[in-house]
């Protein structure tokens, strides 16, 4: 039974009682201690399974994960075509021109392109540039080779692509598991096939919050600027999710649940949500996937900036990833818990951490880990510069995000860290 469900057969006020102690419950376990963020990122890893493979047509399968091998239709090519401009010929010259589409004796020829169907009977091609058409002895024109012509040119088989020459009828043409690129696409065009089947690709809604944020110009004070809708799409879209929908949601209640909603004409799998994630009185996110009856799987992590970042999972299944409002808090969480999210989703590989030489020392600190962009310089990772959690600045030079437990780190000491996706 899911979170804030009652069994139908209960005493009503049984039953009003059990809903709010499931209530009680999500809510506290919302506040519950913060993870880690290793165990953050690593459980939003394990919480989600792959998505369902299905069929996707030729031209919307690039970058998508091929879900089983792909085998060819018939023979390729599937049937003896001419590799040059120029006359499908047997025997030796001179040839006399046959009519277009009947069977070539010896002694004959006839145009061809490249590309073309050899006519039965064809042994080679002449090159156009290698034959000229001249006259015999009764003022009928006639093929010869011409001064282009190599010794002996055409050999038999020359310049004729033969069926099956690139692949047999149900040859294997691409593995499953690859990463399909244009030439994958094109390959499965020439061997017959129309549609591939790939693996699920994470949909994904993202819903921004704030009535403080404006989407144009220079804001008044009191007020900031929309940093996440020109960029967190593109964003997503190289962690592995297709966006369906962006919705803006006022600070109350009502808008969010109306946001957290699902839309049946474009359902998402994950639910992206910016700002709203903290406890006070003008934060709602939390209290909406309550009374929706989510899970937290991830109320909090400890680490800065990001500390209220949280991945839930709605009765439907629908994943919700809510990110701070600050930018670069913001995308601390996502490289956190959506891109792990996203490709367990997406049947990717977990996105690996690497290890960093710390390029400056960096002093002891209170509070949790510290997540911070950094430069390589001559190898090393110096901390970048205007890093508030406010700010964009740092990350937009930034090579990728290191961490740094409060016991700070020394000169040259091994730190874990993360990719940036547009690295």
């Amino acid at each position: 039974m899911a979170a804030g469900e009652v069994a139908r057969d209960a005493p009503e006020g049984v039953a009003q009682a059990t809903a709010a102690e499931g209530v009680a419950a999500q809510a506290a376990k919302s506040r519950a201690l913060p993870l880690t963020w290793i165990e953050a990122r690593d459980h939003a890893w394990s919480v989600a399974r792959p998505l369902a493979a299905h069929t996707v047509p030729l031209a919307l399968a690039v970058g998508r994960i091929l879900a089983a091998d792909v085998v060819s239709c018939h023979a390729m090519p599937h049937y003896a075509s001419s590799a040059m401009d120029g006359w499908a010929v047997a025997g030796s010259p001179p040839w006399i021109l046959a009519e277009k589409g009947s069977r070539i004796t010896p002694g004959q020829a006839a145009p061809i392109v490249t590309g073309g169907l050899i006519p039965p009977g064809a042994k080679a091609v002449l090159r156009s540039e290698s034959g000229e058409i001249s006259t015999d002895e009764d003022s009928l024109p006639i093929l010869v080779r011409g001064a282009g012509a190599r010794p002996g040119e055409p050999k038999n088989g020359q310049h004729i692509r033969p069926a099956g020459q690139e692949a047999a009828e149900a040859e294997l043409l691409i593995k499953a598991g690859v990463m399909l690129n244009p030439a994958h696409v094109s390959l499965a065009a020439l061997g017959g096939l129309d549609e591939l089947p790939v693996m699920g690709r994470p949909a994904v809604k993202i819903v921004l919050t704030g009535d403080e944020v404006v989407s144009a110009g220079v804001p008044e004070p009191g007020f900031v600027r929309d940093a996440f809708s020109p960029q967190l799409g593109a964003v997503l879209s190289l962690l592995g999710g297709t966006v369906v929908g962006l919705q803006r949601a006022a600070d109350n209640l009502v808008s969010m649940l109306d946001a957290l909603a699902d839309d049946e004409e474009d359902p998402a799998d994950v639910v992206i949500t910016t700002g709203a994630t903290g406890h006070s009185s003008a934060d709602f996110l939390r209290a909406a996937i309550t009374a929706m009856g989510g899970i937290f799987h991830v109320p909090q992590i400890a680490m800065r900036p990001g500390h209220p970042t949280l991945l839930a999972e709605l009765p439907d299944g629908r994943f919700i990833v809510g990110l701070p409002g600050n930018p670069l808090a913001a995308m601390v969480g996502l490289m956190t818990l959506g891109a792990p999210l996203l490709a367990r989703l997406g049947s990717m590989a977990k996105p690996a951490l690497t290890e960093v030489r710390c390029g400056a020392p960096i002093k002891e600190f209170h509070g949790p880990t510290r997540l911070m962009p950094y430069r390589l310089v001559y190898g090393l990772a110096s901390p970048c510069a205007h890093t508030d959690s406010a700010m964009m600045r740092g990350l937009a030079a930034a090579d990728g995000l290191m961490a740094v437990l409060p016991h700070g780190a020394k000169m040259g000491e091994s730190l874990p860290a993360m990719h940036l996706p547009w690295k």
